[in-house]
């Protein structure tokens, strides 16, 4: 079996654990990343959203969405997220900025920004 075909039989499993269990952050976590790294960013966009409702305070939640943001080229929201993530706790500076998912933010003026913030940049 490809691992086309296997993401695609988790994608099948997951929508329908989170059918039945909508409120279930790790079914949601598990779909959001699924649904990214097969190319449906529009609906891991959607999950990443609803994570960050089920979870407002977690920095890896608001770090995702921030991802999904990027991905659909909307860096000034992405940009915001990422300094809710850090004002949550999230560190991981280093992987912020080699991040494939936030490589739309390397020539952003408001990125750059926020690592001199940082005092990373």
């Amino acid at each position: 079996m490809s691992i086309r075909r296997d993401l695609d039989f988790e994608m099948s499993f997951f929508e329908s654990l989170h059918r039945r269990m909508p409120k279930d952050v790790r079914v949601a976590s598990v779909l959001a990343h699924i649904y990214t790294e097969t190319g449906h960013i529009d609906s891991g966009l959607k999950m990443d959203r609803k994570l960050v409702r089920l979870n407002p305070k977690d920095p890896t939640a608001h770090y995702n969405l921030a991802c999904s943001l990027c991905l659909k080229g909307r860096n000034a929201e992405a940009v915001a997220v990422l300094r809710t993530a850090i004002s949550f706790g999230y560190k991981d500076f280093d992987w912020m900025q080699h991040d494939p998912d936030l490589s739309g933010l390397h020539e952003y003026a408001g990125f750059h920004q926020l690592l001199i913030d940082l005092k990373i940049g």
